[in-house]
């Protein structure tokens, strides 16, 4: 079962954003990653409405994302819509596995500004660069909406649980790298803060 682990109240988040926090979109938003985060930007070319991380050594990522609010989509079910969206644009193949939504608590979160805020984890089966070698992975997603704005904020923590050995991540990921856990990601959701609404255009 999903559980949101509380990691006390919104200025303690803020606190940890100074110690940890990466800027993201240029400075508009910012969000506190794990300090061996890799920045993808620098690898290779990132559509602009993303911010992609990577751990080198486990193959997982952290994905930040700004996406159309969807106003026919229930707050409750947004978690849900995205992941589906998400799963069909990696050619997942047969139904992911999908846990129910958690709403997360508005004081929780450094982005208070929000209608609400939501997790799901699905279980899929995908492949990497269109490669025909599949990977299981856990994804655990979080939206942040905010229709204001007419975005959805999605948070993405891809956590491969096996890699297939004709993929092109098996030649990296090392059995000794320290794996980020679901406690980094809900951190990274946690301290999503909002620095310049212009952002939204």
């Amino acid at each position: 079962m999903l559980t949101l682990h509380r990691e006390g109240s919104v200025c303690t988040h803020r606190a940890m954003q100074t110690a940890g926090a990466r800027p993201l979109f240029g400075g508009a938003m910012s969000a506190a990653f794990p300090s061996n985060a890799t920045d993808v930007s620098v690898l290779r070319d990132i559509p602009d409405n993303q911010e992609v991380f990577v751990h080198a050594q486990t193959d997982q990522s952290l994905i930040v994302e700004l996406v159309e609010y969807q106003a026919d989509v229930a707050d409750q079910d947004a978690a849900r819509y995205h992941l589906e969206d998400i799963a069909c644009s990696n050619g997942v193949v047969g139904a992911s596995e999908v846990t129910g939504a958690l709403e997360l608590p508005k004081a929780e979160l450094c982005l208070s500004e929000c209608r609400s805020a939501w997790m799901i984890t699905g279980a899929q089966c995908v492949s990497k660069f269109n490669e025909e070698a599949r990977n299981a992975v856990t994804v655990h997603l979080g939206v942040i909406r905010l229709p204001q704005f007419s975005t959805d904020v999605l948070v993405t923590f891809n956590d491969p649980q096996s890699i297939s050995p004709g993929s092109s991540s098996a030649a990296s990921v090392q059995a000794q790298g320290e794996p980020w856990t679901l406690q980094d990601f809900q951190r990274l959701l946690q301290t999503a803060s909002l620095h310049d609404p212009g952002l939204f255009g």
